[in-house]
């Protein structure tokens, strides 16, 4: 009966993750399935407040071009598993929350809630929406997902998985397990693609995931790997994205960190139109100069743009929001625009003679600071043509 049930645990997952859904019915005995499998072989935490595994989230506001990530930086842009990392995230914001202009334990108000049992918590210095049973949800855009896009969200998801829906649920589908695993479903067009992180993961862990669309064409990314490469994946363009969750009380899921944004265009074009070009792919961490490991695809992009542009001079602006004081977001834009000088040199050779740097703080805003987009689009290093 042991082996039985080790059997079950091993296959039932992957089955619901790579079957459609034919009917709330059958989806519901497969869920109530795979939950049975699982607390017969697994003792997760009582509370995903109490795991030890989970990281706290980033402060908002504090300084340019933040993002939370999915655990603290331990390594450099472009070192282990991060050198070929290559999700650059959209620089126009569609829609951004954190919940921190929420009241703990309502339902976020630029939610929409469908079904189940949802509200926000305060948890290490962080909010998170969660679960605590099986719930429904809609991020809803101002428009429609552009051709270019990129989606970030947080998440722990101990009881099962989430389905997430673009468009009409009968038309295509994301699929995340708590352990790792992800797969892509168009039904119309017949596709279906699978992928996990190389190895499988606690259940109880906060996850980042990242998704870049770009056409058809569809890549997904948990942490700091690349799990989805799906080129004819072509996913509807609506201003809905449908969240459904497992969730129960002793094993809550969780939600936190929504970004969703208009994809990047190539840094070069766009500075040799315009003479500028602003970027929200260089990390920080929180209140620091230090540069995240998740910002090596556009160091990357900016160093080879400067070696096969030898005559390129540049300035490099930090920029922040209006949160925080006058004085400490000015000094620390300063050093954040310094810190991404040095790490062009001594990592991509461009002779420090053509980079400047400027820390401007929260004195030339791209738009209203009334807005949690508004803000994080204003939290942004920018690259002048000299």
């Amino acid at each position: 009966m042991r082996k039985l049930t080790t059997l079950l645990f091993v296959l039932l997952p992957l089955a619901v993750l790579s079957q459609p859904v034919e009917g709330q019915l059958l989806k519901k005995l497969k869920e109530k399935a795979q939950e049975t499998v699982e607390k017969a072989v697994e003792t997760p935490p009582a509370k995903a407040e109490t795991t030890e595994a989970a990281r706290p989230a980033a402060q908002p506001g504090a300084a340019a071009a933040e993002q939370p990530a999915a655990k603290p930086a331990a390594q450099k842009p472009g070192e282990g598993a991060w050198a070929n990392y290559d999700f650059v995230p959209g620089d126009r914001i569609l829609y951004y929350d954190d919940f921190t202009k929420d009241v703990v334990g309502d339902f976020p108000r630029r939610m929409e809630f469908k079904e189940g049992a949802l509200e926000i918590v305060d948890w290490q210095g962080g909010r998170w929406l969660r679960a605590n049973q099986d719930s429904r949800f809609f991020v809803v855009l101002a428009e429609p997902l552009p051709a270019r896009f990129t989606v970030e969200f947080d998440y722990a998801i101990p009881a099962g998985q989430v389905w997430i829906y673009f468009g009409e649920e009968s038309i295509s589908r994301l699929d995340v397990t708590g352990d790792g695993g992800v797969a892509l479903h168009n039904f119309e067009a017949e596709v279906n693609a699978q992928g996990r992180y190389s190895e499988e993961r606690e259940r109880t862990g906060i996850r980042r995931l990242r998704m870049l669309g770009d056409g058809r064409y569809v890549k997904v990314y948990i942490d700091d790997k690349r799990i989805l490469n799906v080129p004819n994946a072509d996913l509807p363009r609506t201003n809905k994205i449908q969240f459904y969750t497992d969730a129960t009380v002793d094993n809550p899921a969780l939600f936190g960190n929504f970004r969703v944004a208009e994809g990047s265009k190539k840094l070069y074009d766009v500075l040799a139109a315009d003479g500028r070009v602003a970027t929200q792919g260089i990390l920080f961490d929180t209140n620091s100069d230090r540069i995240r490991p998740e910002s090596t695809p556009t160091l990357k992009e900016i160093g080879t743009m400067l070696t096969e542009h030898p005559e390129l001079r540049v300035l490099i602006e930090g920029h922040t929001d209006n949160v925080g004081e006058d004085a400490a977001n000015l000094a620390l834009s300063d050093q954040r625009a310094a810190a991404v000088k040095a790490y062009l040199v001594e990592h991509h050779s461009v002779d420090g003679a053509r980079l400047e740097t400027r820390g401007l703080g929260e004195t030339t805003p791209a738009t209203s600071n009334d807005t949690a987009e508004g803000r994080q689009q204003n939290r942004r290093v920018e690259l002048v043509k000299l």
